[in-house]
């Protein structure tokens, strides 16, 4: 009888995982603190938010924030995924699945940054 093998994570994709969620935490405490301790009352209107990320560096800190957040996720939920032990047929369809809903969710929220910081110029 042949012994059922666990779809496991490559070392490359750990790697990716593990350094996402160091850069998620450097990013996420910058973001508190530009957001939150140097703005003195915080972010609170649609005009701040827009005086905000008409700031070319601050407008690439977001969606490098928003970028390596939608990686980590979705190497997060591929890690739950995996946990449950699919086959490798089912791990082939789940995978672009994935990537796709990244690339997607990245994209919009992309697309939404570039669309304020329009309206700053």
């Amino acid at each position: 009888m042949a012994a059922l093998t666990k779809p496991r994570e490559k070392s490359g994709l750990w790697f990716i995982k593990q350094f996402s969620g160091v850069l998620v935490f450097i990013l996420i405490i910058v973001h508190l603190l530009v957001n939150h301790f140097v703005s003195p009352n915080g972010l609170l209107t649609y005009q701040e938010v827009i005086a905000y990320l008409g700031n070319p560096w601050i407008a690439a800190m977001e969606i490098t924030f928003l970028i390596v957040v939608t990686g980590h996720a979705i190497l997060g939920i591929r890690s739950i995924l995996l946990d449950l032990n699919p086959s490798k047929r089912v791990l082939s369809i789940i995978d672009p699945i994935l990537v796709v809903v990244g690339i997607i969710a990245a994209g919009y929220g992309i697309w939404l940054t570039m669309i304020i910081v329009g309206r700053a110029m």
